[in-house]
């Protein structure tokens, strides 16, 4: 008897205790924030100057390059020791390069032309800019110029065919692509692995941080070249969003480490979180910022390197001290431990335009020399640095000299003017705002 009401005040107990409510609690998710510099809103003055800035800025890297795109640093300064200046483009011409042998000082590469293409499909689109209407852009552009050598009027002239199968040359990887992009998946995975030769190439930075100039938060501009990095493999979509994002952040503000960090804090598409690896291109940018500080510390504390000993001289018109060179050298030797199997390589891009700007801190003169003078595909890295600081300083504040003769020189000499892409730049933001 006494066993059986044991047994029962177990079970009552048992059952009381399932009855109680478990008392417990949740510590929130941190939310994600907009990566935000500053509110402040440009009014149309100061808008057409960090556009002209940016467009003028891009240019001037371009054509800082265009003379020696894919040297070796060697070579470089065996020819013109230290470019500080605008140089001849002194060059056979070809689709990615000149559209004439052997320009003067000024003269700019597809890197600008696709700058003036992007203000055209922007002007075109307005606040309808999709991967779908990018591809139709692309597509009729190219039709418009095969249909101009078919039905052209000069007959047997030959410098107008030639004139026309360079542009041809030029927009018909791109066009392979965007016409598969419209048949399905299967042929476009099939052109855009083929597009130069499968290799991740910077394909987007071309163009991708001219929607940092058109959209309200960094986090716009990555989606928005996000979506349109079309032609890019990889974590080179990636690269390409950021150059637009930090476009963005550039033309509010002055700090060139919120520039750099939008590698941090702008991550739509949630790379960080990738299995096993993380974000490439945050370690790269992250790994680049870290050796600009630690070498610079090395120098400072007058520590003796290998490169003393060789007792390395700065190369002829290097405007600065010893130790500056050798921090500069002891960088380029950084970079080259990382060179790709491209020098066009979107990873390797990235790489050199995170140290260029962080060895160059905002300054756009120290920033363009330190990658003009690297070598390696250094009219496309100095173009989207180029845009990226210029947006920053503004055209008033661009180096006065560069800036008028790459007016000029494109205007008259590339059919390229600047001044009026920002002004179109300008009238397009009043017609979306």
């Amino acid at each position: 008897m006494i066993r059986k009401l044991f047994l029962l005040l177990l079970v009552i107990s048992a059952l009381s205790c399932k009855e109680k409510k478990v008392s417990t609690f949740s510590i929130p998710s941190p939310k994600k924030q907009s990566y935000e510099v500053s509110s402040t809103t440009l009014n149309d003055d100061q808008y057409y100057d960090k556009v002209l800035g940016a467009l003028v800025g891009s240019a001037i890297g371009d054509a800082m390059g265009a003379s020696t795109e894919m040297w070796h640093r060697d070579d470089i300064r065996l020819k013109y020791g230290y470019i500080t200046a605008l140089t001849p483009a002194v060059r056979p011409q070809s689709p990615e390069g000149t559209w004439e042998n052997n320009l003067n000082s000024g003269a700019t590469t597809d890197d600008t032309r696709w700058k003036l293409a992007m203000v055209k499909y922007i002007s075109k689109g307005k606040e309808n800019l999709t991967p779908e209407n990018f591809i139709d852009f692309i597509i009729e552009y190219y039709s418009s110029l095969t249909k101009s050598l078919s039905n052209n009027n000069e007959g047997l002239n030959t410098d107008f065919l030639d004139e026309q199968i360079e542009k041809i040359d030029w927009i018909k990887e791109w066009a392979r692509v965007a016409t598969a992009y419209k048949k399905g998946s299967k042929e476009y995975q099939k052109a855009l692995h083929r597009f130069y030769g499968g290799e991740m190439s910077c394909a987007g930075q071309l163009y991708t941080p001219m929607f940092g100039l058109t959209t309200h938060t960094p986090e716009e501009a990555y989606e928005l070249a996000y979506d349109h990095s079309l032609f890019d493999i990889g974590y080179a979509k990636d690269i390409s969003a950021l150059v637009s994002a930090m476009t963005n952040v550039a033309m509010r503000t002055q700090s060139i480490d919120s520039i750099i960090n939008t590698a941090t804090f702008v991550d739509p598409e949630g790379y960080q979180d990738s299995r096993l690896v993380g974000r490439i291109a945050y370690s790269v940018a992250d790994a680049s910022v870290k050796s600009v500080l630690s070498i610079r510390e090395t120098f400072a504390n007058d520590s003796l390197t290998t490169m003393d000993a060789k007792s390395l001289n700065p190369p002829i018109g290097f405007q600065e001290g010893k130790k500056e060179w050798l921090i500069q050298e002891a960088l380029y030797q950084y970079l080259e431990k990382n060179q790709k199997a491209i020098p066009f390589h979107s990873g390797e891009i990235w790489q050199i335009l995170v140290t260029g700007l962080q060895f160059g801190g905002g300054d756009f003169a120290k920033t363009m020399q330190f990658i003009v003078n690297y070598g390696r595909d250094n009219d496309t890295v100095a173009a989207v640095a180029g845009m990226i600081l210029g947006a920053k300083t503004g055209f008033s504040n661009l180096p006065k000299e560069l800036a008028a003769e790459i007016l000029k020189v494109n205007k008259e000499n590339m059919g390229i003017d600047l001044k009026a892409l920002a002004q179109e730049m300008t009238e397009n933001r009043n017609q979306t705002n």
